[in-house]
C-alpha cells in the first residue's frame, strides 16, 4: 500500500462572522512557490461564502483575507457558494463550486483574468426535475440501479410541493482543452460523469437532454469498492503525468457510525480519451483517523479539493470534519507506479 504522510492542519474558523463555523474544502492553485487558496467559509446558520488565503510554499500561510472573495449575489446561490476548485485553462482561471440556494445543490462557474475578480457565469449542470433525469436515463439503457436510490429524497411526503431539482455537484475542470474541447467532471450520484464541450455557453437545455438520452457513456466512474460503496465524487482537479491524468476523488460508505468520507488516489484516465480509466486503486489513499478528522461539524470526513506540487512530492489540501482545512503528502511516482500495479482491477 502507498505510503501517505498527515501533514496536519493549516487553517480554521475564526471569530469573523464569515467564517466562525467552520473553514473546509479548498480550491489550490499553485504558482511558482507560491498557493492560492480559496476555501469554503462557513457561517452560522450554515450560509458558505468563499474566503482566500495564499501560502509560501506547500504549508506555511502569509496573507489570509478578513472578508470572504466570493459571495452569493443570485437566486441560485441564495444559502451558499460552497466547495470550490479551480484550474487555469489558456489565460482564463475557471473556478467551479456548488450554488446552494436552500434546496438545490447544482455546479455553477466563475472565471477570472486575475484571481482576485471573478465573473460567475451562472449554473453549468442540468436544471431539470430528478424524474425527468430517470425518464432520460432509462431511455439511454439500463445503468447502476444506485442511480435511482433517491428517489425518497427528491419527493419528500412531507412536503410534496418542494421542487427539488437534480443535485449534481462536484464539477471539476481539467486544466487544459483536450482535442479542442474544454473537459469537465461532475456527480449525479451515485457516480462520476465527464462532459466535453466547446463553451460554457453550449451547456443549454438542449445539450443536456441529449447528453441524457446518452447517459451510460458519460459515467466513467462507479462505486466499486467498499471504502467507496455509497457514492463517488470528483475531488481535486486532474494532474496531467507521462503515464495519464491522475485523478483524486472522494468516496463515501455508510457505516454503523454514520457516512465515512475517504480520500480515493483512485484512478489514472487516458491522457486523449479521459473517459478511459487505465488504472483504479482498490483501497482508500486516506481516511479519517485522527480526532480532528473524525470529531466536528460532520464526523468522519476527508475532502480532497486541490493539490500542489513540490518535487516529487504531491500535497493534497482537504477539508477535516467539515470544519477545518489539512494537508496530506505522497510521493507523486510511488503513487502512479501502485496505481499501474492496479491497472487489471480497473472496473468502470
Amino acid at each position: 500500500m502507498i505510503k501517505v504522510k498527515k501533514e496536519g492542519i493549516i487553517l480554521e474558523k475564526t471569530r469573523h462572522d464569515f467564517e466562525n463555523e467552520g473553514v473546509l474544502n479548498p480550491a489550490v492553485y499553485q504558482e511558482g512557490e507560491s498557493i492560492h487558496v480559496f476555501y469554503r467559509a462557513v457561517q452560522t446558520g450554515n450560509h458558505s461564502t468563499i474566503g482566500y488565503c495564499k501560502l509560501d510554499g506547500p504549508m506555511t500561510v502569509s496573507e489570509r483575507w478578513d472578508k470572504p472573495i466570493i459571495v452569493p449575489e443570485f437566486i441560485y446561490e441564495s444559502h451558499g457558494v460552497e466547495d470550490a476548485r479551480i484550474v487555469k485553462i489558456e489565460d482564463l482561471y475557471y473556478l467551479t463550486y456548488t450554488a446552494y440556494d436552500g434546496m438545490n445543490a447544482r455546479g455553477a462557474l466563475a472565471t477570472s483574468k486575475d484571481l482576485k475578480h471573478f465573473k460567475k457565469q451562472g449554473v453549468i449542470v442540468p436544471s431539470m426535475a430528478y424524474a425527468e433525469f430517470v425518464y432520460r436515463a432509462e431511455t439511454a439503457g439500463k445503468v447502476n440501479e444506485k442511480y435511482y436510490r433517491d428517489q425518497q429524497f427528491y419527493n419528500q411526503e412531507s412536503d410534496p410541493e418542494k421542487k427539488i431539482l437534480l443535485w449534481d455537484k462536484n464539477v471539476v475542470f481539467f486544466p487544459r482543452r483536450i482535442k479542442g474541447h474544454l473537459v469537465f467532471l461532475h456527480r449525479i450520484r451515485p457516480g462520476i460523469q465527464i462532459v466535453y464541450v466547446n463553451k460554457p455557453e453550449d451547456l443549454d437545455k438542449d445539450f443536456w437532454d441529449n447528453y441524457f438520452l446518452d447517459f451510460q457513456d458519460h459515467i466513467i466512474l462507479d462505486p466499486v469498492y467498499q471504502h467507496e460503496s455509497s457514492y463517488v465524487g470528483s475531488g481535486c482537479p486532474p494532474i496531467e503525468t507521462k503515464y495519464g491524468w491522475l485523478l483524486i476523488y472522494h468516496g463515501a460508505e455508510e457505516t454503523d457510525h454514520g457516512i465515512v468520507y475517504s480520500a480515493c488516489a483512485a484512478a489514472l484516465l487516458d491522457i486523449d480519451d479521459p473517459g478511459k480509466v487505465i488504472a483504479r486503486l482498490p483501497y482508500a489513499l486516506f481516511s479519517p483517523e485522527l480526532e480532528w478528522e473524525r470529531k466536528g461539524e460532520v464526523n468522519n470526513v476527508v475532502f480532497p479539493t486541490g493539490t500542489s506540487l513540490f518535487g516529487d512530492t504531491l500535497f493534497i489540501y482537504y477539508g477535516a470534519a467539515d470544519e477545518r482545512i489539512a494537508v496530506a503528502s505522497v510521493s507523486l511516482s510511488d503513487l502512479l507506479t501502485e496505481l499501474l500495479s492496479n491497472s487489471s482491477s480497473n472496473e468502470k
